[in-house]
């Protein structure tokens, strides 16, 4: 049976710019993502082989973010492949945001993991893998 869409889950910590020269970094963060995930499926491992996938990722820094948002996504992303998805090539939409964390924000309706995140007095990543959302085409 494959799992309800969609999963969520926060990895807390610093993300990794996937361009850093500190491999040993760039793996500890790619575990930190799969372990979570990894704890948000009930059941135990399982891998999307052929559905279309939408993962957003809304980061909740402690202090000013320096660099590039776009940099964290492909490291965080790679780290998935291939326990949640055979190949990241089933990804066909990706939101990325980063939050000020001296800014007042909200949303609509948070799920209880978002807000979850956002309680947190550490730096997290929140992270929604869902299937493709058509909304936005015309039929």
């Amino acid at each position: 049976m494959w799992p309800e869409l969609p999963l969520e889950f926060n990895v807390i910590g610093t993300p990794v710019s996937f361009q850093s020269d500190n491999s040993k970094a760039k793996g500890e963060w790619k575990s930190k993502v799969l372990a979570a995930a990894m704890a948000a499926i009930e059941g135990g491992s399982w891998a999307f082989d052929e559905t279309r996938l939408a993962v957003t990722m809304f980061y909740f820094p402690q202090s000013p973010m320096p660099g590039d948002l776009d940099n964290i996504v492909k490291l965080t992303l790679d780290a998935l492949q291939p326990n949640l998805y055979l190949d990241d090539e089933l990804i066909d939409r990706i939101l990325a945001q980063r939050f000020d964390p001296a800014g007042s924000f909200t949303f609509a309706a948070p799920s209880n993991v978002l807000v979850s995140a956002m309680a947190l007095e550490e730096p997290v990543l929140y992270i929604r893998v869902a299937e493709v959302p058509l909304e936005d085409v015309a039929p």
